[in-house]
Protein backbone atom coordinates (compact mmCIF):
# COMPACT_ATOMS: atom_id res chain seq x y z
CA UNK A 1 0.00 0.00 0.00
CA UNK A 2 1.13 3.55 -0.61
CA UNK A 3 2.11 5.91 2.17
CA UNK A 4 -0.33 8.80 2.50
CA UNK A 5 0.44 12.29 3.78
CA UNK A 6 -2.29 13.62 6.02
CA UNK A 7 -2.91 17.05 7.49
CA UNK A 8 -4.98 18.52 10.32
CA UNK A 9 -7.86 18.93 7.85
CA UNK A 10 -7.68 15.43 6.27
CA UNK A 11 -6.74 13.38 9.37
CA UNK A 12 -10.31 12.47 10.31
CA UNK A 13 -11.16 11.15 6.81
CA UNK A 14 -7.83 9.41 6.18
CA UNK A 15 -7.19 7.85 9.61
CA UNK A 16 -10.30 7.77 11.77
CA UNK A 17 -12.28 5.40 9.56
CA UNK A 18 -12.25 1.63 9.22
CA UNK A 19 -9.16 -0.52 9.16
CA UNK A 20 -5.63 -0.34 10.53
CA UNK A 21 -3.55 2.80 10.07
CA UNK A 22 -0.02 3.41 11.35
CA UNK A 23 0.55 7.16 11.70
CA UNK A 24 4.09 8.53 11.67
CA UNK A 25 4.38 11.95 13.34
CA UNK A 26 7.57 13.48 11.91
CA UNK A 27 9.35 16.65 10.80
CA UNK A 28 11.81 17.30 7.94
CA UNK A 29 14.60 18.46 10.30
CA UNK A 30 14.40 15.33 12.51
CA UNK A 31 17.33 12.92 12.04
CA UNK A 32 15.62 9.84 13.53
CA UNK A 33 12.56 10.59 11.35
CA UNK A 34 14.80 10.31 8.29
CA UNK A 35 16.15 6.99 9.63
CA UNK A 36 12.69 5.46 9.99
CA UNK A 37 11.36 6.64 6.59
CA UNK A 38 12.92 3.77 4.55
CA UNK A 39 11.71 1.26 7.17
CA UNK A 40 8.15 2.57 6.72
CA UNK A 41 8.54 2.43 2.92
CA UNK A 42 9.47 -1.27 3.15
CA UNK A 43 6.76 -1.95 5.70
CA UNK A 44 4.06 -0.41 3.49
CA UNK A 45 4.55 -3.22 0.99
CA UNK A 46 4.50 -5.98 3.59
CA UNK A 47 1.56 -5.28 5.91
CA UNK A 48 -2.18 -5.02 5.50
CA UNK A 49 -2.35 -1.53 6.96
CA UNK A 50 -2.24 2.02 5.70
CA UNK A 51 0.80 4.07 6.67
CA UNK A 52 0.13 7.77 7.09
CA UNK A 53 2.59 10.59 7.75
CA UNK A 54 1.83 13.79 9.66
CA UNK A 55 4.36 16.63 9.47
CA UNK A 56 4.15 18.08 12.99
CA UNK A 57 5.50 21.48 11.91
CA UNK A 58 2.67 21.92 9.42
CA UNK A 59 -0.04 20.14 11.44
CA UNK A 60 0.35 21.05 15.11
CA UNK A 61 -3.32 20.49 15.99
CA UNK A 62 -3.25 16.76 15.25
CA UNK A 63 0.11 16.27 16.99
CA UNK A 64 -1.17 18.11 20.06
CA UNK A 65 -4.46 16.19 20.07
CA UNK A 66 -2.60 12.89 20.42
CA UNK A 67 0.00 14.17 22.89
CA UNK A 68 2.99 13.90 20.57
CA UNK A 69 5.95 15.34 22.49
CA UNK A 70 8.89 13.64 20.75
CA UNK A 71 9.34 12.59 17.16
CA UNK A 72 9.22 10.24 15.51
CA UNK A 73 6.11 9.02 17.30
CA UNK A 74 4.14 6.25 15.64
CA UNK A 75 0.55 5.67 16.71
CA UNK A 76 -1.42 2.67 15.48
CA UNK A 77 -5.13 3.25 14.89
CA UNK A 78 -7.65 0.43 14.61
CA UNK A 79 -11.06 1.46 13.26
CA UNK A 80 -10.39 5.08 14.19
CA UNK A 81 -9.13 4.50 17.74
CA UNK A 82 -5.50 4.72 18.88
CA UNK A 83 -4.51 1.24 20.12
CA UNK A 84 -0.71 1.34 20.34
CA UNK A 85 2.13 3.86 20.34
CA UNK A 86 5.92 3.84 20.06
CA UNK A 87 8.39 6.71 20.23
CA UNK A 88 11.72 6.72 18.42
CA UNK A 89 13.19 4.50 15.73
CA UNK A 90 12.03 0.89 15.86
CA UNK A 91 12.98 -2.07 13.69
CA UNK A 92 10.74 -3.19 10.86
CA UNK A 93 10.09 -6.42 12.77
CA UNK A 94 8.99 -4.55 15.91
CA UNK A 95 6.59 -2.41 13.88
CA UNK A 96 5.29 -5.46 11.99
CA UNK A 97 4.62 -7.21 15.30
CA UNK A 98 2.81 -4.17 16.67
CA UNK A 99 0.54 -4.06 13.61
CA UNK A 100 -0.18 -7.80 13.52
CA UNK A 101 -1.04 -7.77 17.23
CA UNK A 102 -4.02 -5.52 16.49
CA UNK A 103 -5.37 -7.04 13.26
Amino acid sequence: MAIVNVSDSTFKNEVEGQGTVLVDFWAPWCGPCKMIAPILDELSGEVDATIAKVNVDENPETASRFGVMSIPTLILFKDGQPVDKVVGVNSKEALKNMISKHQ
